[in-house]
Formats: structure tokens, C-alpha cells, sequence
């Protein structure tokens, strides 16, 4: 089941992407750090009705943010669509121990089909350049790649842009 986080979740979601950070970390991929994602982040996802989880018999097992803020990061970037009408994915996460099973599918699935109900032109969102198997989750599922960003309190790395036009 996906559904709309409640702010009561907040520490089995940050538990997660803590188990995460450390799952990449394990591989060399240094994306999440003790900034980021943060509480406070994902109270606001809550709060502005923006966070959804999947739970599997009763427990949360990942978490999607679902928005149509565009963060400043992303003004300078050559989009494939006009900054109008889209959907921004941050955040996906799913517990290393129930990873490969289709759960950030299902999540990403939700994400693209709200944004198809709603008319929106794209989907966009960004992926860390050192985490080749997002990338490639991705661009399987049809997003193009266009250019770098910077989140300087992340890593010093460039995150890439990702862009699916519906």
C-alpha cells in the first residue's frame, strides 16, 4: 500500500534513509549525509501533503516526496520542457533489506500517474553521479539525463538531472 505519511512516521522514515546513507556508504556512494535528508525536510514534505510511504503488512518500507516546488538548484538547468507544469520526485528511499523487489517502482509508478491525471508536461528530478544503479533505474524507465548540479552541503560530487516527458 502507498499512502500519505503522517508526521507520527517521521523516525521510521528517517530510519530508513539512515539504514540508506549507510547502505550506500558501504558501496562508496556518499549521497545522504547527517544534513541531508533531514527531519525537518520531511515534516515539511508532510506537512504540505507531499510525502508518501509504502508499507508491507503494516510496515513502512520506503518513502517518495511527490511535489511541484522547484527547487533553486534546478533554475539554471536546460530542462527538455518549459518551467510550467511539472512533477518533482526527491527523496525515494527503500530499506536496503527490502531493496529489489519493485517498491521504488510502485513508488515511482504513483509519482508518474499523478502527474499523468493532473496534465503535467514531466516528471524531473536529480540522482548523485556516483550511484550508477539510480541512474540506470531511470533511464530504464525512460528518463532522459541532462545536466549536473551541485548540492554543496551533500558532497562535492554533481548530481545529475533527470527529466521524463509525459
Amino acid at each position: 500500500m502507498i499512502r500519505p505519511a503522517k508526521i507520527g512516521e517521521i523516525h521510521q522514515i528517517m530510519s530508513i534513509t539512515k539504514a540508506c546513507a549507510h547502505h550506500m556508504s558501504e558501496q562508496g556512494i556518499e549521497q545522504w549525509n547527517d544534513h541531508y535528508p533531514s527531519q525537518e525536510i520531511f515534516k515539511n514534505d508532510i506537512e504540505r501533503g507531499e510525502l508518501y510511504v509504502k508499507k508491507i503488512d503494516g510496515q513502512i518500507v520506503g518513502c517518495i516526496c511527490i511535489t511541484t516546488v522547484m527547487d533553486e538548484e534546478y533554475l539554471p538547468v536546460k530542462w527538455l520542457t518549459l518551467n510550467e507544469i511539472n512533477l518533482y520526485v526527491h527523496r525515494l528511499a527503500i530499506h536496503p533489506d527490502y531493496q529489489g523487489k519493485g517498491y521504488a517502482r510502485q513508488l515511482m509508478d504513483k509519482a508518474e500517474k499523478m502527474a499523468r491525471a493532473k496534465n503535467y508536461t514531466s516528471v524531473r528530478l536529480d540522482t548523485f553521479s556516483k550511484n550508477k544503479r539510480n541512474q540506470r533505474f531511470y533511464e530504464a524507465r525512460g528518463y532522459k539525463k541532462l545536466e549536473p548540479i551541485y548540492f554543496p552541503k551533500q558532497s562535492p560530487h554533481p548530481f545529475y538531472c533527470y527529466e521524463l516527458i509525459l
